[in-house]
């Protein structure tokens, strides 16, 4: 298995035969697409129906853009650009120095950082990447309009339009009218995949190509999840056992929050990712787990404390790797000032494995928090795949259980009437 779900750090007991007939049922309502909010279930079998056409087009466009830009911009706002930037960050660090740089707009209304993005490309060979379904999401809309300016007065318009690249809906929009106004080379986000799941599509795979990551090897990752949790039977189902203990900690053990803990900076963005998935698809009818992250060891020693002692509100879903990509020695050092020696010539590797065992046992045998380990032996473009859609069918499977649509966003939409209202927007 490619990735297992451990449970031996659970302080709290479940009884996952009891859950299997509910399961089965509910797995039969996802791979039949008969459940609530059925419409947005292609993400489903996209691993082995995707369109083999576009495929070929998003590898030889981004190799298009690998040879002639220096920077790609993603510009998206949610699962139009998290899942990219999570994956490209997993794949290749955050200090990689890769080719071509690939920065993100369209996710704020910041002014300060806005500003800042655009002063540092007025001197820089930029392809942009839009991605909205419909074309009128504000964030993304306004950022875009600013890069489609500057590429405009300073490259012209033709030029402006060989850099632009859109993924967007495939029969309407208002992006998808300006592609066919413009002639930008444009992919497709299916009618049937919502945004938080659809970084198998272009939407993530395109940026993770500009970026060196191959997206057939994403696809591959993917499709063998999608295999493995085809078998709703709990015991020998990661992904389906892994949702089970979500609801069991919520419902039944009354947890307000889930931390997802990992021991890689570079998995920050990855985090952000699920905490979407899980928040958005989950967070309805006043149910659901507050979906929180954390980076270990380094927020051990800001939050540690509170996991520790701190009100028992929460359990901890760990993230772990059983290869490390690099490794590095501790080297001896004569004065040893800083009592280090007695690590001399063990790698950080090994360290860091030390460190999680020991903050495993710390947390569960001394804190008496529930800990969910989800071991996975290597971050690669094929795993990552694998843990995408891992999560999604987990995802599915979870709000399900809490009966509720995973697939629909309605108190969104609150915040976005009344800035509207606020701004002058006709209509509200």
């Amino acid at each position: 298995m490619v990735i297992e779900t451990k449970t031996e750090n659970l302080v709290d007991k479940i009884d996952f035969a009891s859950y299997q007939e509910k399961v089965n049922a509910i797995d039969k309502m996802i791979v039949e697409k008969s459940g609530a909010g059925s419409d947005f279930l292609g993400w489903v079998d996209h691993p082995i129906d995707y369109d083999k056409n576009e495929l070929e087009a998003i590898i030889k466009e981004a190799q298009f853009v690998r040879k002639n830009y220096d920077v790609l911009v993603v510009c998206g706002i949610g699962g139009s650009y998290l899942g990219a930037r999570a994956g490209i960050e997993a794949i290749n660090g955050t200090l990689s120095g890769q080719h071509p740089e690939v920065i993100y707009l369209g996710q704020t209304f910041d002014p300060t950082y806005i500003a800042q993005y655009l002063e540092y490309l007025k001197d820089k060979k930029f392809a942009v990447n839009v991605i909205s379904k419909s074309g009128t999401t504000t964030e993304t809309s306004v950022a875009f309009r600013l890069l489609r300016e500057l590429l405009e007065k300073r490259d012209g318009i033709e030029e402006a339009r060989k850099a632009i690249i859109a993924t967007t809906d495939k029969s309407k929009g208002a992006l998808l009218e300006l592609c066919k106004k413009e002639g930008y080379v444009r992919f497709v986000l299916p009618d049937d995949i919502g945004g938080r799941y659809s970084v198998q599509t272009a939407v993530g795979l395109f940026p993770m190509a500009c970026a060196g990551i191959d997206p057939r090897e994403i696809l591959a990752g993917s499709a063998d999840a999608r295999k493995d949790a085809s078998n709703p039977d709990l015991a020998t189902n990661q992904c389906y056992k892994y949702a089970v203990i979500r609801h069991e900690m919520w419902k039944h053990y009354h947890k307000a929050v889930e931390m997802f803990v990992t021991y890689v900076p570079s998995f920050v963005q990855l985090g952000e990712w699920w905490k979407q998935l899980y928040g958005e698809s989950e967070g309805k009818d006043g149910k659901g787990l507050l979906p929180d992250s954390a980076t270990f060891t380094t927020d051990l020693h800001s939050l540690g404390q509170f996991i520790q002692e701190g009100s028992k509100v929460f359990f901890e879903t760990t993230l772990h790797l059983t290869h490390h990509r690099h490794d590095i020695k501790v080297p001896h050092d004569n004065d040893n000032l800083d009592g280090l020696n007695y690590l001399e010539g063990r790698s950080l590797g090994n360290i860091q494995d030390r460190a999680f065992e020991g903050t495993l046992s710390a947390h569960t045998d001394v804190g008496k928090n529930n800990n969910v380990v989800l071991e996975l032996e290597k971050m690669d473009p094929y795993h990552l795949g694998y843990l995408f859609y891992f999560f999604e069918r987990a995802c599915a499977m979870s709000a399900y259980l809490n009966g509720v649509n995973p697939f629909n966003q309605p108190g969104v939409e609150v915040y976005k009437k009344n800035m509207f209202h606020l701004l002058g927007k006709p209509g509200y």
